[in-house]
Formats: structure tokens, C-alpha cells, sequence
């Protein structure tokens, strides 16, 4: 089935009242293993390149560095992934750019081939911001890309996102910036947190994001909230990390109710990333204690160096450089990569499928509209939008 873009598939969210889950990938594995889980669960998907998972993908593995010319190689590369991925399978997939830097990166990844980008303004002035995201709008719609932008300071790291303290979005700015950028959906801050520590007792502001629906409502526009840093961070993949070796502290998630009782009040799609990152790195630790000979493997040896130099870090990119044509392009050059390839496969599916079913997503493909890039270009333009 084609690769579309993601208005179709927030239409539905927003008509059914749930949120669809949203998969950061950073290799080709990732990306097949995503597509897979959501086809047996007959879900629609959404897959996530970071921006700097574009760099990582252009084979940058010193990713915080990643120029844009990495940037431009990456996009490419997930989006061959995807694409080919997407020939096999019978669910709609969306190919949605995460944390967009700034204009040039939005459009890398477009021309790349990802159906959907958000641009990250929130650091700005609110003034400069809305002007940042309607350049991107008009340049994305007139190409039936569908729109996400940010309003609102999310406390925590991600990739290049960091901030120590949370700026909680106001609602009736939400309301101005939809006006004014004309996005299709917008990330608010409300409570989540990017990273792995999210604090030990979470709590997301809820009466946020009902406030900004109902706004939305009201002045009758079409506008899905989003939540970003909304990892649960289970407690078991962080035990298992560290009883094999790792040295992961001070870890916690968003308690999975909470995202479940937003996902009826205006949140349209939740972005995951930390979780796929444990059960990634639970699984690679647990292959190279089980199978000890990959150790001291000519190739592989070097990841599980890295993995102990590096213990108390969970994001596989900090291991996969000995690899790296395996990451980009899903080269599989002996039985032990495959094995590896397996690994990372497995805990993907672990994450992404309980997640899935906690989400609702479970048989909502058949509800999405197959609308690609030229038939939503025309529907922008007829909107005025």
C-alpha cells in the first residue's frame, strides 16, 4: 500500500477519539520491524525519522554533528526503507519527520521522501515561531505534505532537543498559532517529558489539551494535539538492562493511563522513542551474553566494546557504528548480523506491538482514506491552506 501523508490518518483519530502511536526509527530494521507489528494489527503507522536520525542514517554515527548534507543522504535512505516495506503490506504508513530543526532540514526530508514533517519553533519567540511554521506550511502543502509544529518548551533531552525546565502551552495561544500557521497538528507542552527520566511521579496536565480542543471546536478548526516525550519507560526493560550489565538509573516513564485517558480528550498521536531504545538495547545485551562468541567477532566485537564502554547508555545508535551499512541500507553480510538484525527486530515488536493494542489502534487501517501527496496538495489549495 502507499506511503501517504498524515492529515488522512488524523482525520480518523480525531473522529474516533483515540491517538495512534508514533515510532521512532534510526535504521532500516527499525523501520521494517514497525510496519510489520502494525500490519498483524491491522493498524495504521506512523514511522519517525528524527532529524538527527536523518545525519545518523547518512552515516553520520557522530549524529549530534550531522550537517545537512548527512541529513539529506539519511532521509533518503529511511525513505527507501519505508517505501520498499510499504510495497508488502496492506495498512496505510506515514513517513513523518520528528523535530524538524529548521527550514533547510524540513526540506531535506521532504525531498527525501517523508509525506509529513513537523517544524520545531518552540524555542522561539511565539511571533517568529508562527512565521517559522507557516514558511514551512506553505512550502509542505503546496506538495500535499501534511504539517506539525510545536508550542510550548518540553523539559528533558532528545537527540539536539534539550531544556531544563517545562514551558507549559497556553491554550488560547494554541489557538492563534493554528489561525495564523494553518498546521494540521500541533505538539503542546502538558506535562510529558523527553527522555528516559521523566520524573517518579508524572502527572500530564490534562485540562491543557481538553481546554485546546475545545477551542479548536468552537472556532471550527481542524487541528489533532500531539504528545511528545510520552515513553513509559517500562520498569521491567530497565531492570533487565542493567541485571545484564547496563547501568541505567533514575529511569522513569509517563504512567500508560494517563496517555490513555488524553488520548480521548484531544490527543491525536503519541510519539514513542526511549522504549524502542530499551528493548533495543535489552535485546542486544542479552545476544552478546548469550552468544559469547560474537564478543570477539572480527565486526562485532567492536559494538560489544562500545556496549561496555558505554553502559549506562541506551540509545543503539552509541553501538551500531561497526555496522553502519547494516543501519543505513539493511545489509546483512553474515549469520551474526543477521542475528543482531533479529535482536533489534524483536524489540521493536515487543514496544511497538503492546502499544498498538494499549492505543487502540488494533483494526483502524481500513478507516484511513487512501489520499497521497497530489490529492491533498489539491485539497490544501482549495482550502486556501
Amino acid at each position: 500500500m502507499a506511503v501517504i501523508p498524515l492529515r488522512p490518518l488524523l482525520e480518523v483519530t480525531d473522529r474516533l477519539g483515540y491517538a495512534q502511536g508514533a515510532f521512532n526509527v534510526n535504521m532500516v530494521a527499525q523501520a521494517q520491524a514497525v510496519i510489520e507489528v502494525h500490519q498483524m494489527f491491522r493498524a495504521p503507522a506512523i514511522l519517525q525519522g528524527a532529524d538527527l536520525a536523518n545525519g545518523f542514517m547518512g552515516g553520520k554515527s557522530d549524529f549530534l554533528n550531522a550537517t545537512l548534507e548527512d541529513k539529506k543522504k539519511g532521509a533518503r535512505n529511511i525513505a527507501k526503507a519505508v517505501y520498499e516495506a510499504a510495497e508488502h503490506a496492506s495498512i496505510p504508513i506515514v513517513l513523518h519527520l520528528d523535530h524538524g530543526k529548521d527550514f533547510e532540514s524540513v526540506k531535506a526530508a521532504i525531498d527525501g521522501g517523508y509525506t509529513s514533517v513537523m517544524i520545531d519553533g518552540s524555542s522561539l519567540p511565539f511571533k517568529e515561531n508562527i512565521e517559522l511554521t507557516r514558511e514551512v506550511v506553505k512550502f509542505a502543502h503546496e506538495r500535499g505534505v501534511t504539517v506539525e509544529g510545536e508550542l510550548g518548551v518540553l523539559a528533558g533531552t532528545e537527540d539536539h532537543i534539550h531544556s531544563a525546565h517545562s514551558t507549559y502551552t497556553n491554550p488560547l495561544d494554541a489557538i492563534t498559532f493554528f489561525k495564523e500557521t494553518k498546521v494540521d497538528a500541533l505538539a503542546i507542552s502538558y506535562g510529558t517529558k523527553h527522555g528516559a527520566n521523566k520524573g517518579a511521579n508524572a502527572l500530564v496536565r490534562k485540562e491543557i489539551a481538553i481546554a485546546i480542543k475545545e477551542c479548536l471546536r468552537h472556532a471550527g478548526i481542524f487541528g489533532v494535539l500531539v504528545s511528545h516525550g510520552s515513553s513509559v519507560v517500562p520498569t521491567y526493560l530497565v531492570e533487565e538492562i542493567n541485571a545484564l550489565g547496563g547501568e541505567i538509573k533514575n529511569a522513569h516513564g509517563i504512567p500508560l493511563a494517563q496517555l490513555k485517558e488524553v488520548a480521548t480528550l484531544g490527543i491525536g498521536k503519541i510519539n514513542v522513542d526511549t522504549d524502542i531504545r530499551l528493548a533495543v538495547t535489552r535485546n542486544l545485551r542479552e545476544l552478546f551474553l548469550t552468544k559469547t562468541e560474537l564478543q570477539s567477532d572480527g565486526l562485532l566485537g567492536n559494538m560489544w566494546h562500545l556496549m561496555q564502554q558505554n553502559k549506562s547508555a541506551f540509545d543503539p545508535r552509541m553501538f551500531l557504528s561497526p555496522i553502519m551499512d547494516t543501519a543505513m541500507f539493511g545489509t546483512i553480510g553474515s549469520e551474526a548480523v543477521r542475528m543482531v538484525v533479529d535482536a533489534v527486530k524483536a524489540g521493536v515488536k515487543e514496544v511497538v506491538g503492546v502499544l498498538i493494542v494499549e492505543f487502540g489502534c488494533v483494526g483502524k487501517a481500513p478507516h484511513v482514506r487512501q489520499a497521497g501527496l497530489d490529492y491533498m496538495a489539491d485539497f490544501y489549495r482549495e482550502q486556501g491552506i
